[in-house]
């Protein structure tokens, strides 16, 4: 008899750059263990914004053709996405109504809500209920008034009356009567928070309401094309606490789709060493993301997501970003005797890389320099266009018009190009505008000089080394003997600076200034491994996970200087796809009792509130609604076979030896694996 075959699991990363994809078999074993499993065949492609399922089908097809895979094999499509989270840094959304129930204008003034709100209109209500969940009166005459208007100028509403999450109905009330006159999408607040403080979910629903139309493309756009290529199967996201939902859920609830990329990252890093405790640390071309694992889960904010200077009620990862990556931006300290390496935070675009694509006016420019008595200040820069549309250079001033005409899509070198330090703050601004990208020397131009790194040019990477290497220190001496001396000395200080980033957080998760303790003269000693009467040593409790593509290289020398090991996975660079196929669908539901006057105990869960006479009923109804409630919302989720865990907090006092009830919170917690194509 034959083996049946194992079901393909398609996972689908798309970020801001690149859309990953990854073919995986849960060949070898089943999926609760965690080091089993296969990656079939993996690929990138660039992400195409204007229409997100051309980057999807160019990674997705490459996967499909190099395993030679039948796309009806495929049983599940699962998918991360930075899509979210790059919107509400870049101020991006649809224009939305935001509808306050109970609320004065001077809440508007908290939790950064009137910044968020922007132009966006408000309309304030009179209603909402109290702590207990009695009702205010409810008048809706002022926002019916409104909504003709309102349903031509914005894109959706968002909700939030007071102490609804003790008391919806008002949130309910109002829903019902906008989608009535409207047909617009609603969102509540009670529906994506369960935590008190108004005005911080309300701009968690107004945020969540902007989101909807873009998650939504990204979705149809997704499912449009798994649907011509013949592939029948669920399709699920990665929440930013790393769970899974489904795409119809993720649709009404986007903004939980915040940080979904690292969430989905820290998921694929356990999957692929079946570490529980880590700390995680993922290299890019920009940036590297720092985060912990914590009993084989994320661990997460509890503050709640902060995402373009606005703190959520989302519950995400907790994740440190720091501006050091490959492409990181080689500078000298300025004044020192003995001056140091310094990274980043700007990205630049590699030397190899501009040598690839444009060859001779590259080296040589570069070689024209070389040839020059004394080092320049700005040898082995070019400036280039990014190649954005003309209307996105509106607004320009005539400076910046004027430089901005000299530069071409061939770069320039700046020595030819700028003649005073107003034109370098003038390109600096152009720059800012994403008109214009710097060409220098990078790590990955090191890595390229050292042949660690051949994928783009190395001799231009040379050529930059070798004009590095020739500044000069406080005593006038070369900072380098050789292009070589330069390059390890690069690679040196970004494995350096990457422990540190690691150090920090650690510190910072341990409830410590991150930054102060890691710059303090001990913790440096200990790092250096400085001899002396006096020794320091520090070290990490738990290993580090190294991901991205670069992670083999920078990472290799990093088990001396955090004191733990490093392991780098051998499908490192496409840890988010993996991560998102690889995860569990993972949802909860929350009830609360508390006792207005004694001797009467009120249930809120749910949509609903109900009285009860004794504790042990209210307490018995809250866990068996909240059992109910996440069964039900772990099936419209994506999984069939959840399990359910329930937790119960009470907050008691005791006066004169008699306990006294206050309140009491019970959770539900339901999770499982997705269901898949039958």
């Amino acid at each position: 008899m034959t083996a049946k075959p194992k079901p393909l699991f398609l996972g689908i990363d798309t970020g801001g750059t690149y859309t990953d994809a990854v073919l995986w078999s849960e060949e070898g074993g089943p999926l609760n263990q965690p080091t089993k499993g296969k990656v079939l065949a993996k690929a990138k492609s660039l992400t195409t914004r204007h229409d997100l399922a051309v980057g999807i089908a160019g990674a997705v097809d490459a996967v499909l053709e190099k395993s030679g895979t039948d796309p009806a094999a495929i049983k599940l499509v699962s998918m991360s996405t930075t899509l979210a989270t790059n919107a509400l840094v870049e101020g991006q959304g649809g224009r939305v109504a935001l509808v306050m129930i109970g609320f004065s204008e001077a809440d508007l003034a908290r939790d950064g809500l009137k910044t968020a709100l922007g132009t966006d209109p408000v309309v304030f209500c009179p209603g909402g209920h109290d702590v207990h969940g009695n009702a205010a009166k409810l008048d809706l005459s002022g926002l019916e008034a409104a909504l003709p208007e309102l349903g031509r100028s914005v894109s959706g509403f968002a909700v939030c009356a007071y102490f609804a999450t003790r008391n919806p109905a008002h949130e309910l009330a109002t829903r019902d009567l906008i989608r009535d006159k409207t047909g617009l999408p609603v969102t509540a607040s009670h529906e994506l928070s369960a935590k008190l403080g108004g005005p911080r979910r309300a701009l968690t629903t107004l945020l969540n309401a902007r989101l909807i139309s873009m998650i939504d493309r990204l979705v149809a756009a997704t499912e449009g094309f798994l649907a011509k290529r013949g592939i029948a199967a669920p399709l699920m996201v990665v929440r930013g606490d790393g769970a899974l939902v489904s795409a119809a859920f993720a649709r009404q609830r986007p903004i939980e789709t915040i940080l979904s990329g690292p969430a989905a990252s820290l998921v694929g890093a356990r999957h692929m060493t079946g570490l529980d405790d880590a700390m995680v640390s993922d290299i890019g071309g920009t940036t590297t993301d720092v985060a912990v694992l914590d009993g084989g889960r994320p661990r997460l904010d509890p503050e709640g997501a902060t995402v373009g200077g606005f703190r959520t009620m989302v519950e995400a990862v907790a994740m440190r970003t720091f501006g050091l990556g490959g492409d990181s931006e080689v500078t000298l300290e300025d004044g020192a005797l003995d001056p140091k390496i310094l990274l980043g935070p700007r990205r630049l675009v590699p030397l190899a890389l501009a040598g690839l694509a444009h060859g001779e006016a590259v080296t040589s420019e570069l070689e024209r320099q070389l040839r020059a008595p004394n080092p320049g200040r700005m040898d082995g820069r070019f400036a280039v266009r990014t190649g954005v549309p003309d209307r996105l250079a509106a607004g320009l001033t005539g400076p910046e018009a004027k430089l901005y005409e000299t530069i071409g899509a061939t770069p320039l070198a700046l020595d030819r190009l700028l003649a005073s330090n107003a034109q370098n703050a003038t390109l600096n601004r152009l720059v800012a505008r994403g008109l214009v990208h710097i060409s220098g020397f990078t790590p990955s131009d090191a890595a390229h000089v050292l042949g660690k790194q051949s994928n783009w040019d190395p001799a231009t990477a040379r050529l930059g080394a070798e004009l590095f290497a020739r500044r000069r220190d406080g005593r006038g001496q070369a900072i380098a003997a050789t292009p070589e001396a330069l390059a390890e000395r690069v690679l040196v200080t970004l494995t350096r600076w990457s422990a540190e980033y690691i150090l920090e957080t650690a510190f910072a998760e341990d409830g410590l200034d991150g930054a102060a303790t890691v710059a303090h003269a001990l913790v440096q000693r200990a790092v250096d491994a400085h001899p002396g009467i006096a020794r320091f040593t520090v070290a990490l409790d738990r290993p580090v996970i190294g991901l991205g593509a670069s992670a083999p290289l920078h990472y290799a020398g990093l088990p001396p200087l955090v004191g733990n090991g490093c392991i780098v996975p051998e499908d490192t660079d496409v840890a988010n796809a993996l991560g998102a196929v690889v995860g569990q669908v993972r949802v909860s539901a929350e009830a609360r009792v508390s006792q207005p006057r004694e001797g009467l105990f009120r249930l809120a869960s749910g949509q609903t509130v109900r009285d009860f006479t004794e504790e042990e009923k209210a307490i018995a109804a809250a866990e068996a609604d909240v059992r109910a409630i996440v069964a039900d919302r772990a099936k419209n989720a994506g999984t069939d076979n959840a399990e359910i865990e329930l937790a119960t907090e009470f907050k008691v006092s005791t006066i004169e030896g008699q306990r006294m009830f206050i309140e009491a919170h019970v959770v539900a917690v339901a999770s499982g694996r997705p269901r898949i194509a039958v």
